[in-house]
């Protein structure tokens, strides 16, 4: 699972008081609404071990070898 260029638009319904929260949060860590989300998203996968962190800087995530197994079997 790679971010950069391989991003998607995708529709999120939120509750208005999380998003105003989060857009709070954003604004304190001086980043974009849309960064905030996508850094709080990356954070719970890794913590639940659904993800392991590629780089110290979180650009980029990778699947682990059993969820691998998981999202291959989809296909």
């Amino acid at each position: 699972m790679a971010s950069g260029s391989n991003k998607k638009a995708y529709p999120l319904r939120i509750n208005a008081d999380v998003l105003a929260a989060m857009q709070r949060w954003a604004d304190d860590e001086l980043r974009s609404l849309n960064a905030q989300i996508e850094f709080v998203l990356r954070d719970a996968l890794v913590k639940s071990k659904r993800v392991k962190l590629v780089e110290k800087v979180v650009t980029e995530l990778e699947l682990l070898d059993d969820h691998k197994k998981d999202e291959a079997e989809k296909d």
